[in-house]
């Protein structure tokens, strides 16, 4: 007979208890375990054995590992606590809000964490932080509530990792400290050693700078390792990374772009019988433009050229609010490294089906253009069609073919197609000249890599007039598609160049006073850079004249373009590298009734919003390339710091010359302190400093010979000292010499007399041992 009580449950297996932990959507603990398959008294000592050795063995990590001030709750390796403190990292492709871990301890990537939105509270933005409530998902991924905000997270930064010494390796759990690669950031980071990420030494790393303590150096932790510093492509990495230059694509993107496939010719225009050929630097990868010309048959413009360019036609496989459409706008434009290019499309696409390669059938936007002799603009007209390149020339083959050194590709296309397009090219030379249009002469440089990405050489661009003939060809294609979008009555993101400010005018026209050049008005730049043309001063003045210019924008509000002198003026030749082409692109085709992938009238752009965030994403790539360019120029110079160089002035500051070596073009600082012996004043107006006691000067242009006195390739820095009449107070190491007094602040501003503006005199009184009236050294 039945004793009336229960058997005991059997007691679970490891594999049970492992099961029930990992299924869980949250952390759980003992308690949890035990009541979910009812353990009971002395059992419960089974329970804690076996938990223990689900811990040793790694298959099951505490509250503690995790991060967490208890240690009671136990999940997977690599889990997250059920509340924790999360960063906002942005929308996925598919508009999700993703965030990440404050603090994570697993592997080396955290789990993604979807935030579920607060319909009562306004949007969360990007970097912020929220204490949220998670819950897994069944495919890893997190779903998290929000509690509360906490606030803004702190910056990034990107830095070189240092292990301690033997010394503090160590103290007070220091892993290691963080040296920025921003020269403008003098700050020294420090890491915990469970916030390291396993850096290693010399490595690059990106880190979250941590609320700022009472005392001691700012402390990080390590949220990526780039690598290392003494790699050779090191400098475009720390670039991108610096910038947050997006580089992966989003699978969903990517997909589209492999599935694409090449067009028919349809209802398109069949543009393969004229032989259009892409001119490209010879490192170029994707061709997105094709020229070609001949002399105008029509009797009636005699002397005058008919000119078609046909551009890749990205809309064509790009279709507004795809996965495609929202990682090119994300980019915003191509991005450009000696080393490498971030490509604002796919490979698939932006070097094949995109890249307009010879003998293969691409599709294309094209306009034919008429000109008079005179370079005047009779008409044009826009097509979408189907083309084969008959030729993939660079410019010095197209340069050495009209100057009489024909080469396999140019021989046959020498009269057919190169001399038509010179032809073009001077005629539109006469309505660039009529235009006034600005012709600033500044010089570009280039990082000559060997095939380890090591700097070779650093060259000057060269500026031929086959480059010119291309430049010439687009400038006329980007105002036939601004002329055709007004004409069409269709939204238009215009290229825009507003005129110098009344400020910036004022202070050149002094500047040109004082070398006998007369300013009345900005559209008499064009004329004092003839007048400059070929005498020493010529270079200087492009420099201050570019100076005075603003920044070319996009916006759907036309001001015109100031710098090329005309009165609309959109970008229409690289939709492959520009997303404000591609824009102009669908607003053809759909004003144009030109067939699919114009712009969809259910979906609206803003216009405004996007002309802010393209020239967003302009300035963020400018700054990338620049900053890599002078890290690569830092390298290459490395090994000569101590050699004296010739090189000119070409910035004056309230701290210091900036001198541009002729040799490289790379540009570097020679403080003010190391100076000769004097107070300097900081003439803006003239740009110049001016000794007080000595009447020394140092102005804009001027020839120097400098001392290379430090590179460093990690932040692109470089630092000079002047050899004329430096010697005399500072050593080649940038020491004092014994009994000179130590360099100084920066100098004192000038008013508009020349003389000091009224101030306290700089510094804080005589050194030791001085007179009341002696100076320091500035």
């Amino acid at each position: 007979m039945s004793s009336g009580h229960k058997p005991p449950a059997p007691l679970p297996t490891k594999q049970q208890i492992l099961d029930f932990v990992r299924d869980s959507k949250v952390p759980v603990g003992r308690r949890e375990i035990a009541r979910a398959f009812n353990i009971k008294g002395g059992d419960r000592t089974f329970l804690r054995g076996i938990l223990k050795e689900l811990k040793l063995e790694g298959e099951l990590e505490d509250g503690r590992q995790r991060g967490e001030r208890s240690g009671k709750k136990l999940g997977r390796p690599g889990s997250l606590p059920s509340v924790s403190v999360i960063e906002v990292i942005g929308p996925d492709t598919d508009g999700e809000l993703l965030g990440r871990p404050l603090a994570w301890h697993g592997g080396d990537e955290p789990p993604k964490i979807f935030i579920v939105p607060d319909r009562g509270h306004a949007a969360l933005g990007r970097n912020e932080r929220v204490l949220a409530k998670l819950a897994r998902n069944e495919d890893g991924s997190y779903e998290a509530r929000v509690i509360r905000r906490i606030g803004a997270g702190g910056k990034r930064v990107v830095g070189v990792f240092r292990r301690p010494n033997r010394d503090n390796r160590g103290q007070r759990g220091i892993g290691g400290r963080i040296e920025p690669t921003d020269r403008r950031d003098k700050s020294t980071y420090e890491a915990e050693s469970d916030a390291t990420m396993d850096a290693e030494d010399g490595e690059l790393v990106v880190i979250d700078v941590l609320p700022a303590k009472r005392h001691g150096l700012p402390q990080a932790r390590v949220i990526e390792r780039v690598g290392r510093i003494d790699e050779p492509r090191a400098f475009s990495l720390i670039a991108i990374h610096t910038h947050d230059i997006p580089v992966e694509f989003p699978p969903e993107a990517v997909a589209e772009a492999e599935a694409a496939q090449p067009v028919s010719l349809g209802q398109r225009t069949d543009l393969r019988p004229i032989p259009l050929v892409t001119i490209d630097g010879a490192d170029a990868r994707d061709f997105d433009d094709a020229v070609w010309a001949e002399p105008d048959p029509d009797p009636a413009n005699q002397g005058g050229w008919h000119a078609v360019v046909a551009i890749a036609d990205v809309a064509w496989y790009v279709r507004q609010g795809h996965a495609l459409d929202r990682a090119a706008r994300k980019r915003g434009n191509s991005v450009y490294f000696p080393d490498r290019v971030v490509p604002m499309l796919p490979e698939a696409l932006s070097n094949d089906l995109c890249s307009l390669r010879p003998k293969e059938d691409r599709a294309c936007m094209a306009v034919h253009l008429w000109f008079d002799r005179d370079g005047n603009k009779r008409g044009h007209r826009f097509v979408r069609g189907l083309m084969r390149s008959a030729a993939r020339l660079t410019y010095e083959q197209v340069q050495g073919a009209i100057e009489g050194r024909t080469d396999d590709a140019t021989d046959t296309l020498l009269d057919g197609v190169i001399k038509p397009l010179y032809g073009v090219f001077r005629a539109l030379l006469n309505d660039r000249e009529r235009r006034g249009t600005l012709e600033l002469d500044v010089p570009e440089r280039k990082a000559v890599l060997d095939a380890d990405g090591r700097v070779q050489a650093i060259e000057r661009r060269q500026r031929l007039d086959s480059h010119r003939v291309i430049e010439e060809l687009m400038i006329a294609a980007n105002v036939a598609a601004a002329e055709t979008l007004e004409r069409v009555r269709q939204p238009c993101m215009y290229r825009i160049h507003d005129s110098p400010s009344p400020e910036k005018i004022e202070n050149v026209r002094g500047f040109l006073d004082e070398l006998g050049y007369r300013l009345a008005k900005p559209i008499q730049f064009t004329q004092i850079l003839s007048q400059a043309a070929g005498r020493p001063e010529a270079g200087l003045i492009s420099e201050v004249i570019l100076r005075t210019q603003s920044l070319a924008v996009y916006s759907p509000d036309n001001i015109g373009h100031f710098g090329l002198a005309l009165r609309r003026y959109a970008h229409f030749t690289s939709p492959i590298r520009r997303y404000a082409d591609l824009l102009v692109h669908r607003a053809l085709i759909a004003g144009l009734g030109l067939g699919e992938g114009g712009l969809d009238p259910a979906r609206p752009e803003d216009f405004v919003a996007m002309g802010e965030a393209l020239s967003g994403c302009e300035r963020r790539a400018v700054s990338a390339e620049r900053d890599a360019a002078d890290r690569y120029v830092a390298s290459f110079l490395a090994a000569r710091v101590g050699e004296t160089f010739p090189g000119r002035i070409n910035g004056v500051t309230r701290f210091g010359l900036f001198v541009t070596l002729a040799e490289t073009g790379a540009d570097g600082l020679v403080p003010i302190s190391t100076l000769p012996r004097d107070y300097y004043d900081h003439d803006e107006r003239s740009h110049r400093l001016v000794g007080r006691a000595t009447g020394r000067e140092y102005k804009l242009g001027e020839k120097v010979e400098v001392r290379l006195r430090e590179a460093d390739p990690a932040t692109g820095g470089l630092l000079f000292e002047l050899l004329d009449g430096a010697d005399a107070d500072v050593m080649t190491d940038g020491a004092v010499r014994p009994g000179r007094p130590s360099g100084g602040r920066a100098a004192r501003p000038l008013g508009r007399s020349g003389r000091p503006k009224p101030g306290k005199r700089p510094g804080k009184g005589p050194r030791p041992g001085a007179s009341k009236g002696a100076r320091r050294k500035r």
